[in-house]
Formats: structure tokens, sequence, C-alpha cells
């Protein structure tokens, strides 16, 4: 099972080295791989062994005239080999096209990095059919080397994310198994995962793991979700 957490623009370098801390006692006494996505300025060399520290985002150069942005450089300094590609929020809120997302894809492949990579539907997608839902995402693989030995695909509606909404479990292993026929690689579920339903999810067949995002800022429940992965 792989377990990763998304934190977003959340917790400061302080707080997510208290975070790290915890989650660590929790990776040591797991048999799953656990991923964590600090906010690009909480990066740090982290007091930890187990615990996989992945970049939300970089620009695929080493460093350059690129504001805003880091680059390997930066991932270098801190050891980073795992990063995340694709997410709901930087196709949507930050515009990026399928294409930059295969530029990103490829240089980073190139490198050997785990890489994280994103798709899901948002709402209205969902609402027209399995049909045109499941073509929509097929888009979402084009360019993408889905043979790739160290790529990890997470599934994530967005019109479910951050809303407490979630679809049936019925709904996700459907989906999850359709997904499951484009690549080999392990697919996460996310998309509203919490305590209270995260033993459940990952119970379902062709869920091979999580992606968490606000609910993983509580290290006790993000720490419970991981125990829910040895159980099963």
């Amino acid at each position: 099972m792989i377990i990763a957490a998304n934190l977003k623009t959340n917790l400061t370098r302080s707080a997510t080295h208290k975070y790290m801390q915890e989650i660590e006692k929790y990776s040591k006494a797991s048999s799953s791989e656990v991923i964590i996505f600090p906010a690009m300025t909480s990066l740090d060399n982290f007091k930890i062994d187990k615990t996989i520290v992945g970049a939300q985002n970089a620009y695929p150069t080493v460093n350059g005239a690129f504001t805003g942005e880091i680059g390997l450089e930066q991932l270098d300094e801190f050891g980073i080999k795992t990063i995340l590609i694709g997410h709901s929020e930087r196709r949507h809120i930050l515009h990026e096209s399928q294409e930059f997302l295969v530029e990103k894809f490829n240089y980073f492949k190139k490198l050997g990095f785990k890489i994280v990579y994103c798709v899901g539907e948002p709402k209205a997608i969902r609402e027209a059919g399995k049909e045109e839902m499941l073509t929509y995402i097929t888009k979402q693989y084009e360019g993408i080397d889905t043979t790739y030995e160290n790529l990890i695909i997470a599934y994530e509606p967005v019109w479910a994310i951050g809303t407490g909404i979630t679809p049936t479990l019925e709904d996700i292993e459907d989906v999850h198994t359709e997904l499951k026929k484009k690549s080999p690689a392990p697919l996460l579920y996310g998309g509203s995962v919490k305590v209270n339903n995260a033993k459940e999810v990952l119970n379902l067949n062709n869920v091979d793991g999580i992606l968490v995002g606000s609910a993983a800022l509580y290290a006790e429940h993000f720490g419970l979700m991981i125990q829910y992965s040895d159980e099963l």
C-alpha cells in the first residue's frame, strides 16, 4: 500500500518538522510506503529514515529565470527524488496544460524520479456519464509513459477535493477498475479521504493506496490511515 499526503499551502517549516517526526513513528511501524508532500517553503533536511518527502511542484529545469518556481537544484539540496505532477489544482487553478505536464513528466522521468501523476474529472464531466468521463480522463494520459517503473497514478475526482463529498465506494471501485486497464502502475484514490472512510476505500479492489489532502494535516488522523493500511 502507498499512503500519501499532500499538505498543499499549509504548515510552516517549524510545524512541518514536528509533523514529520510524528508521521515517521507511524511510518516506521508500517509496511506501507508513506509519502509526504510539504509546502514548498517547508522543504528541508528532515530527520527521518522511512518516510519519503516529495515536492508538490517543480519547473523542468536545473535552475534559471523562472520567477516563483523551484528547479532541480533546489530539490537536490534536500535529496528529493519524488514529485507530484498533474494535480487538479495545478490543472484547473493554475491552468497547466497537458503539453506542459508531459514536459514536466519527461524531464523528471529522465532523472529517475518517483512520479505521482494525478488524473480526474470535474463535476460537469462526471454528470455527463461514464463514457464521457472516461474519455476526459483518458486525454490526461496522453503523452505519459504509463509503463514507467517509478510511476504512481492518483485518481482524484475534482468535484470531491476539499468538498467533503466522496463518490460511493462502488463508483470508486468502478473507475479504478477501468483505469487499471490503462497502466500497471499503482493506483491511488484521492478526494475527500478522511479517517472515517479511509479503511473502506483502502479495502476496495484496484485501490493501491490513498492520496490525502486536508485530512492529512492532522498527524494523528493521517497516522491512523497508515495503520489502517496494515490491517487489510
